[in-house]
């Protein structure tokens, strides 16, 4: 639904060269000023120059001395970058050793501008043996509290039940804006929690540079990468979206566009997570299989097969993998995203017909516990419930609402194993958070055709009617005769109908020949539907993301450190120093 975001190349934050008789003053540092780096963890550096030099002109010092001290050697001159009358400076996989500040600073003219680097160390000795990392792409407050409301219920003014989440002991709220933007989209907000350094819109793993190659951008060493180089932990991905989207990218990637998925699915193989399991089958096949959106020959199935892998591509075979005892498992239910948790259970609409055996979050979080949990070093597992956010950008919020209680629910799967591996550091959050509302109920049996008048707010709201018979946690039905008024702030032309959309998953604007997006007319003469008119542009086709603050939680060995208002980029921080990713490893000492 989402149409691709785009986005400056970079901050104009630091001059860093000497040039001949001119100052210019919107040359570049990366790492940018503030940046967060962990001891030991490689890094790419580089100046971007705002126009052409020469190499003898070029002056860097670190804490005032030759930057070559501190980083080891020289950089590659540029004397233009391509499509850029510019010059830069290019010095790759470097690493700083000793946690302290370092000024980076560069004369102009006889101007200093300078950015400072903050490198911060861990433990020698780890604090966990596992951490799992649970993201609820586009999860807010809302979600989660109509989540509880339709899943336990309230009574009297009390929720009848708590979920998962609200058992966590430890909070934060987190800030999500980028360097580019006080908004964020998955890409970059997941790629700060996952390196430790903000970025911009679309960008992940990287820095994003002026250049228009997505993949020269200076990288930053992301999570998956440093459990490999730092130690023999299992690592895993667990998504309801396409492995190669924006989150579970940002645990193994580096681009600058978020769009090159045929790429990043060779970045997962590169990196080679021992549980890959989600969706987006079609980048992992040839492109001489129907439905492949490769350009080229490879067979990810058959490369990681050939690895040792166990393959799934249905429930059934994933139950059948989970019984086996390698360890790695490698599962694509689904050529692009998966089917959401109503479609799949209870109306069977979307592409269920298609595809009728998926798992579900739950399904897949038990296995990749089972699977990674045979690794004696322990584990570093991600799991993303992605369609909390692809139902949010649509306004559909049954379908949203009920995925956070899927969330939720592979939440409690991660608990229960808690029970039994104290020794390890459970991180629940969001990566941004949509405009969306509970304000009350609506009622069918109010008495009139106008579904405004419908809507119950203050006391008139009394309380929803779902009802759970089966003890599964989940409404028996969405479209009960007293539910949930669920409203976005945020929204192209669309019609509003009050009520769950049971025909399928909603599409609330089209495209005209103009290429602007207007309402969707299929939905108009749904009785008592509302034309709403837009207050984002017309060329969105759905609703966007919000600024508001996360709330993280979390609990376990390490979990005293979330506290307060942090960055998704200090969330980092706290999960390195939980794994001792900054203390010398028996990889790092073999190598």
């Amino acid at each position: 639904m989402r149409k691709t975001l785009l986005a400056a190349a970079s901050l104009a934050l630091l001059s860093s060269t000497v040039l001949s008789g001119a100052a210019f003053a919107n040359d570049t540092i990366y790492p940018i000023d503030r940046a967060t780096i962990l001891q030991g963890s490689p890094f790419d550096f580089k100046v971007e120059f705002d126009g052409v030099v020469k190499p003898e002109e070029v002056k860097i010092t670190i804490n005032g001395e030759d930057y070559k001290k501190l980083l080891g050697k020289d950089v590659t001159f540029v004397e233009k970058e391509p499509g850029v009358e510019a010059s830069a400076v290019v010095l790759r996989g470097v690493t700083i050793a000793a946690p302290g500040s370092y000024k980076v600073e560069a004369s102009a003219g006889g101007k200093t501008k300078a950015v400072t680097w903050e490198v911060y160390g861990t433990p020698a000795q780890p604090k966990v043996k596992n951490v799992i990392f649970f993201l609820g792409d586009g999860m807010s407050v809302a979600h989660r509290t109509a989540a509880r409301i339709m899943s336990k219920g309230n009574t009297e003014g009390k929720a009848n039940g708590k979920l998962n989440m609200d058992h966590m002991d430890r909070m934060a709220f987190i800030g999500t804006s980028s360097t580019d933007s006080i908004a964020v989209d998955s890409a970059n907000s997941m790629s700060a929690y996952m390196t430790g350094h903000k970025t911009a819109v679309n960008a992940i793993g990287v820095y994003a540079d002026r250049t228009k190659d997505s993949f020269d951008d200076p990288k930053v060493e992301v999570l998956g990468e440093a459990v490999r180089r730092t130690g023999n932990k299992a690592l895993g991905i667990v998504s309801t979206a396409e492995l190669q989207d924006a989150t579970p990218a940002a645990v193994v990637a580096h681009t600058r566009r978020r769009a090159d998925k045929p790429e990043i699915a060779q970045m997962i193989y590169d990196v080679r997570p021992d549980v890959v399991l989600g969706g987006g089958g079609a980048y992992f096949i040839p492109k001489s299989t129907p439905g492949s959106k490769r350009k080229d020959d490879k067979n990810f199935v058959e490369m990681f097969k050939a690895d040792g892998y166990q393959i799934a591509t249905t429930k059934a075979e994933l139950d059948a993998a989970s019984k086996s005892n390698s360890g790695k498992i490698f599962g694509v239910f689904h050529p692009g995203n998966m089917d959401t948790w109503l479609d799949r259970n209870q109306l069977k609409k979307g592409t269920v017909g298609k595809f009728p055996d998926q798992p579900g979050l739950v399904d897949m979080t038990r296995t990749a516990l089972d699977a990674l949990s045979k690794n004696p070093d322990g584990f570093v597992l991600m799991v993303e419930g992605a369609l909390i956010d692809k139902m949010s950008h649509p306004l559909d919020w049954d379908r949203a609402v009920l995925d956070t209680i899927e969330f939720d629910q592979a939440v409690g799967v991660a608990r229960e194993f808690m029970k039994s591996h104290p020794d390890t550091l459970l991180v629940v959050t969001g990566d941004h958070t949509h405009g969306f509302s509970v304000i009350g109920t609506i009622d069918d049996t109010k008495p009139g055709t106008e579904m405004r008048e419908k809507v119950g707010t203050y006391a008139d709201a009394g309380f929803p009617n779902y009802e759970d018979a089966n003890g599964d946690g989940f409404p028996d039905r969405v479209d009960v005769t007293k539910r949930l008024a669920m409203f976005s702030n945020n929204f192209p032309d669309y019609y509003e109908t009050f009520r769950p959309k049971l025909d399928g998953p909603f599409t609330p604007a089209v495209q005209n020949a103009d290429k602007q997006y207007i309402a969707n007319e299929q939905y108009k003469d749904v009785p008592g539907a509302v034309l709403r008119l837009g207050n984002i542009p017309r060329d969105g086709d759905s609703g966007v993301h919000a600024v508001d603050d996360i709330v993280l939680q979390a609990t376990g060995p390490g979990s005293e450190e979330f506290k307060g208002y942090m960055e998704e980029s200090d969330v980092y921080r706290v999960i390195a120093d939980a794994l001792a990713l900054g203390a010398p490893s028996k990889r790092a000492a073999a190598q």
